[in-house]
């Protein structure tokens, strides 16, 4: 039996199953890329709930695994060296379960650069700016309604960002051509976000990116990204 003791986060969020993947998460674009690449590796993971209604992930439990407060984390029992390894920031854990099981990562050196060229682009660039159009055009648009200026930048560096990706899958059924990866699975929760989370399709003209369109059905379409979209379950 794993002994998950030495993680004070499995105080107040105790594993039913030790020996399987802890994820501590919220079904948000970030969480969302966790479950999802859990669920296309097929490894067997407990999920934990942090409610951001309850500020779960400024915890002192949540900031003993996670010292920024932000989700996901996980534990894996089965780290390296067959010792227990908690890991934080969704990109991190992206490549470690890709490196892990061999999976969703080409195995060659140029080919694993390439994907984490992607990865990076998404955690630099995509994930922070479409957040942040997000927020001032949705969240924050009372404190912004004398200045247009906050959405209006970010809205055009999404754009700018989602013509990045429109070249990219120009003749590419996936970021990597025909291989999915980890690089589509950070990326496709954050352009599904633009419209399902902020509302944003019509003030981004989502429909002038036609291949980034396509791949974020395909993404859609795959039953692990479809399970995925809700673990953990919302209270």
């Amino acid at each position: 039996m794993a002994d998950l003791s030495a993680f004070p986060i499995t105080k107040r969020w105790p594993a039913s199953n030790p020996e399987i993947i802890q994820l501590y998460s919220l079904p948000t674009p970030n969480g969302i890329k966790i479950s999802v690449v859990l669920e296309e590796l097929g490894l067997p993971y407990e999920p934990h709930l942090i409610s951001f209604a309850t500020n779960d992930q400024k915890s002192p439990e949540f900031v003993s695994l996670n010292p920024n407060g932000r989700i996901p984390a996980i534990i894996d029992p089965n780290g390296p060296d067959g010792k227990p390894i908690g890991i934080f920031e969704s990109g991190a854990i992206l490549v470690y379960l890709a490196e892990k099981t061999g999976k969703l990562i080409p195995a060659d050196a140029a080919g694993r650069y390439e994907v984490l060229q992607w990865v990076f682009f998404q955690m630099g660039g995509v994930g922070p700016m479409f957040g942040q159009f997000g927020h001032f055009f949705k969240f924050a648009a009372d404190k912004v309604a004398n200045n247009s200026y906050p959405m209006e930048r970010y809205r055009d560096e999404s754009r700018r960002l989602l013509g990045v990706l429109e070249g990219r899958l120009q003749g590419r059924q996936w970021i990597m051509g025909d291989l999915y990866t980890i690089a589509d699975i950070a990326t496709f929760p954050w352009v599904r976000g633009l419209d399902v989370s902020y509302g944003g399709a019509e003030v981004l003209r989502l429909a002038e990116f036609p291949n980034v369109m396509a791949w974020l059905a395909r993404a859609l379409e795959r039953p692990a990204a479809a399970r995925g979209l809700n673990i953990p379950a919302r209270a």
